[in-house]
């Protein structure tokens, strides 16, 4: 049953949402987590968790399991079609969790919610936010389950709702940006793969940019950009596709296909994370292209920064206005990542011969010098912005309680 009153009420459970509610329950504050779906989306869904995502993770007990579903990769590669470009090494990561965890949203998603259970929390779905209003008090947000209306009134109300958020709409904050003009084609295929299964592979070519990438099952995440798409692409299309972009010294198979969509990206980013007990975080306040996998991470990343900030100031660690930190930290935070995968679709789809060349010779010199390979391994990885996800120790005052920070990782020695 949903109950008439809560602390925080979550709209969307998604990884951001499942996340949020995972910090939450350890934090013993009181919420509720809502999602109008029965299970998840099967379109756009993320395929990596990096590093630094994961050592954000680490004081939510789900890294262990993750890491025995997932499959750990080192190598990831730009390539104009058999040609590497830039190759790097994310085993020589300054991090506890040294590679690219390979697992599809799915199962990410379901071992939180494996871990919210084990914390005896609910996850209420099939319930939908209608309406979202807010008062200096508090907020009051109308639901309807099992077509019934209810309101439950709640001291704060976090969107991880997605694009087209009701919480951000009901706050009226500007969403700025616009839409690449290439729709997105994503799919899980069985293939016949000349590179291997060891490596991620960006290639560039002419016709377009295509991301290949081995999943913990055998099989290949595949992300393209392609005009015209159709909304579900068929093996025929996806062996176009490697045909056209993917390695030439080798023909590659598609053998099997077992789903596929199409997507529209934007790159698009909040003027505020917050208006009053109003908070956004995921695809709510930031998205951007599917280059470099920085969607999911970043909105996971939000969700424990702004969990620990609520628990804090439910608990009375912190005062209310230290929620300014998370927009502080994380709107930075996600504004690099915009310009990180805007850069990288940029190159993807540089049409000109002038401008492939350039970018092609680009890419090789940063590849025989290491210490700018490193500065963009630690970009993708997330590492270079592991100070935008780490709070600043509470100001106690005299008999507030008090919250063990844990140890740096070697990521955040470094940057210190």
């Amino acid at each position: 049953m949903l109950p008439d009153k809560t602390e925080v009420l979550i709209i969307g459970a998604g990884p951001t949402g499942l996340a949020l509610s995972i910090v939450l329950h350890q934090a013993g504050v009181d919420h509720v987590l809502i999602d109008r779906l029965g299970e998840g989306l099967q379109t756009s869904r993320a395929g990596v968790i990096h590093a630094q995502t994961l050592e954000a993770l680490e004081p939510l007990g789900v890294t262990q399991r993750l890491s025995e579903l997932a499959l750990k990769l080192q190598n990831f590669a730009i390539r104009d079609r058999s040609r590497a470009l830039l190759k790097l090494d994310f085993g020589k990561l300054p991090s506890r969790h040294p590679y690219l965890m390979m697992l599809p949203q799915n199962l990410t998603e379901q071992v939180f919610a494996e871990r919210i259970t084990a914390l005896g929390g609910v996850i209420h779905l099939v319930v939908e936010a209608k309406a979202v209003v807010q008062d200096p008090d508090g907020a009051r947000v109308t639901v309807v389950e099992n077509g019934r209306e209810k309101i439950i009134s709640t001291r704060y109300v976090v969107g991880g709702d997605g694009m087209h958020s009701l919480v951000r709409n009901s706050a009226s904050i500007e969403f700025d940006g616009a839409a690449y003009e290439a729709s997105f084609v994503l799919a899980d295929v069985r293939l016949d793969w000349p590179v291997g299964p060891t490596e991620v592979s960006l290639f560039f070519a002419p016709a377009g940019l295509v991301v290949v990438a081995p999943l913990p099952d055998g099989s290949y995440r595949v992300v393209a950009t392609m005009d015209d798409a159709p909304e579900k692409p068929a093996v025929a299309d996806i062996q176009v596709l490697l045909d056209s972009r993917g390695p030439t010294k080798e023909r590659t198979r598609v053998l099997d296909l077992s789903w596929s969509s199409r997507f529209r990206v934007h790159h698009r980013l909040v003027r505020s994370y917050r208006k009053g007990r109003l908070f956004l975080m995921g695809d709510a306040a930031h998205v951007h292209s599917p280059a470099g996998g920085q969607g999911m991470n970043t909105g996971i990343v939000d969700a424990v920064v702004l969990g620990q900030l609520l628990g804090d100031v439910v608990n009375g660690v912190r005062p209310e206005a230290e929620l300014e930190l998370y927009e502080t930290l994380r709107r930075p935070a996600a504004q690099e990542v915009l310009d990180l995968a805007g850069m990288m679709t940029g190159m993807a789809l540089a049409r000109s011969p002038v401008k492939r060349f350039v970018r092609n010779l680009v890419l090789s010199v940063l590849n025989l010098t290491p210490f700018l390979k490193r500065r963009i391994a630690l970009k993708l990885s997330g590492l270079s912005r592991a100070p935008l996800a780490r709070l600043p120790a509470p100001a106690c005052e005299a008999g507030s309680i008090t919250r063990t920070q844990p140890e740096a990782s070697p990521a955040l020695k470094l940057a210190a």
